[in-house]
């Protein structure tokens, strides 16, 4: 179970579009609205964890031209986020809207995150520590998840807020928008790679 958790722990802080988004939101708008959207991404992270579990989503991505459509489409959705973070300027920018993301905006991410899908069939299809009783094991990795994943993506939240509220050096700034990117191109070459 310890080895569960801290697989979670590591999967869900990495930069992916849910928190770097999250971020964003925050960093853009605040903690109000980055609650409503953060509310969207659980809602999203439940969802996908649950068609993973039922394995809906194996049987969808089991179609070969949809997998590649599904696929190439988030690749393209990361590549463009990572160039929107990268061009920001000198702004700290994780994402750029003229209106806050709010819960639609979370679960519609979450429904084209690659990142949810791969964590989530990680988690489940492997760690077992109740082979015995695999719905109790499933029920307490759910419990287990979510408590990590809602702790985590409130300190991305909080980090975006607080980007909001300092007056970082233009430089700084686009050193973070770089560091951004970059983390974001690493997500699309784990997709690209988990392609081939």
């Amino acid at each position: 179970m310890i080895e569960f958790a801290l697989a979670v722990f590591f999967l869900i802080i990495t930069p992916g579009p849910g928190v770097l988004s999250l971020a964003g939101v925050g960093s853009a708008y605040g903690y109000r609205p980055g609650l409503a959207y953060l509310t969207g991404l659980f809602i999203g992270h439940n969802t996908v964890a649950l068609l993973v579990i039922s394995g809906i989503a194996a049987s969808a991505l089991a179609i070969p031209w949809l997998r590649t459509v599904l696929a190439w489409a988030s690749v393209g959705y990361l590549l463009y986020l990572a160039a929107k973070i990268a061009f920001a300027g000198s702004k700290v920018a994780f994402i750029e809207a003229t209106r806050a993301p709010g819960i639609r905006d979370g679960l519609t991410l979450q429904a084209i995150n690659p990142k949810a899908y791969a964590v989530s069939t990680a988690l489940f299809s492997g760690f077992a520590f109740m082979p015995q009783a695999p719905a109790t094991e499933t029920i307490i990795k759910i419990v287990i998840m979510n408590i990590l994943w809602v702790t985590l993506h409130v300190l991305w939240l909080w980090v975006g807020v607080t980007l909001r509220r300092l007056e970082l050096a233009p430089r700084t700034q686009r050193m973070i928008n770089i560091a951004m990117a970059v983390s974001m191109l690493m997500v699309v070459a784990l997709a690209i790679y988990a392609q081939t």
